[in-house]
């Protein structure tokens, strides 16, 4: 198989502007899942063959990990949007510092490799600044599993005789912590018992994936997950899923400019907490021959109490654009942050460009104002990156949003996606 993998180049001056005063009209394929094809493709370490993942992102964090891969020696292919993984040659169990850093999910890469070769390295992960993400619940669990975990020279030093099937509670829900013991626990000897697990449905995206690859994956999205390990496992293809959070946040896009979209290929049934607000600001839509039809004129409301939860309550992820459109609502709306403790940070800047909010540890208050104004503005992680886009479609005048590359961590096109529905902006670099 040819190589032909795609150069990743990050510009932390790279800036989006935004000319903004206009409702959106138009329509918007919704990109694959950032959070589903993560794990899948730190999973497709554990076969020693051919992975096929299609309509997968081509987004920063997708290609970070594909650095990673091709590192530890796998041969890495883009055709279209169809990631073709050849895993057979890996050899390498080091998970490069200089990657690893950049994002938190590498972290999962560990248990693949326990799992395969019964050993493997990486440096603490990094990530975002909204928040703590120890990774204590991933240690204790491969732990359970019969890992031995040393850390030497600034590095996560793990081994292990072979991985053995074990009843893993966790201490909280976790994602990460979940998803990281499903791969694990595939390869493992006998049964693993997984309980108060995470329920959010890139877990059980993740688990359609393992048992396409004869994995034995059964309780995803319930609170008990059980894994029969498994000594073989196959070629296969799978289809990443549309991303939920892009389909709020263009959701938010329509509400904040009081505008009409349709969304193709929606993953609905995900998105039915953060419809139910979208409904209570004034958002209406329909669902027609598999498209959600927006019609956002109406959505001017404030909406009271708001709360962050595990799925399926409110996504954290969301918050950050949910508060920009209710910064232009009519009257006061409240948000509490029970997810991350540093999610508010986007608040700052929004106040900049004229909303009215008020930080109060995890909740925020939002007194609804007419217009915001547009204004040079600094993303500083993912989400509020784009909820400052999102402002900046609703706001006069023309809107900066520097240090862009942190939206292209989770965003594939979204200049282009914006366009598409009818708005106004261009990518800078330098």
């Amino acid at each position: 198989m040819h190589k032909c993998v795609q150069d990743l180049e990050v510009f932390d001056l790279k800036s989006m502007r935004i000319w903004g005063g206009r409702p959106l009209d138009g329509t918007v394929n919704i990109q694959g899942s950032k959070n589903a094809a993560l794990p899948i493709m730190a999973a497709a370490v554990l076969h020693k063959g051919m992975t096929v993942l299609h309509h997968c992102p081509k987004i920063a964090d997708v290609l970070f990990m594909e650095k990673i891969l091709i590192q530890l020696g796998a041969k890495v292919c883009w055709k279209g949007s169809s990631l073709y993984l050849d895993c057979s040659s890996l050899e390498n169990t080091n998970i490069p510092d200089q990657y690893a850093r950049k994002m938190r999910c590498s972290i999962i890469l560990l248990g693949a490799l326990l799992g395969r070769f019964g050993k493997g390295a990486i440096a603490p992960p990094g990530g975002c600044v909204i928040g703590k993400r120890p990774v204590d619940l991933h240690i204790s669990m491969l732990e359970a599993l019969g890992t031995r975990i040393e850390e030497k020279q600034g590095l996560l030093e793990a081994h292990t005789a072979g991985l053995q099937g074990g009843m893993v509670s966790f201490e909280k829900q976790s994602v990460g912590a979940t998803e990281h013991a499903m791969i694990a626990a595939v390869l493992a000897q006998g049964v693993t018992c997984l309980k108060n697990c995470a329920k959010e449905p890139e877990i059980v995206w993740l688990a359609k994936f393992l048992n396409g690859m004869g994995a034995s994956v059964t309780g995803a999205g319930t609170e008990e997950i059980q894994i029969r390990g498994v000594s073989v496992l196959k070629d296969s293809e799978f289809e990443i899923p549309p991303d939920r959070i892009v389909a709020g946040t263009y959701l938010c896009a329509a509400a904040i400019t009081r505008g009409k979209i349709c969304l193709e290929n929606p993953p609905v049934l995900e998105l039915s907490a953060f419809l139910g607000i979208y409904g209570k600001m004034g958002g209406q839509y329909d669902m027609v021959g598999g498209k959600l039809i927006a019609d956002a004129s109406g959505a001017n409301g404030a909406v009271g109490l708001v709360e962050t939860e595990v799925y399926p309550g409110f996504s954290t992820d969301l918050q950050s654009p949910v508060m920009a459109v209710l910064s232009l609502a009519r009257g006061k709306s409240h948000i509490r942050e029970n997810i991350f403790e540093d999610r508010f940070r986007v608040a700052e800047d929004l106040v900049r460009m004229g909303a009215h909010i008020r930080i109060n540890g995890r909740d925020a208050y939002i007194d609804g104002t007419q217009k915001l104004q547009g204004r040079r503005v600094n993303a500083q992680e993912l989400r509020g990156g784009a909820a400052l886009i999102l402002a900046g479609l609703a706001a006069e005048g023309e809107t900066c949003v520097e240090n862009f590359s942190l939206v292209e961590r989770g965003y594939e096109q979204i200049q282009e996606d914006i366009r598409s529905m009818g708005g106004k902006a261009s990518i800078e670099e330098g």
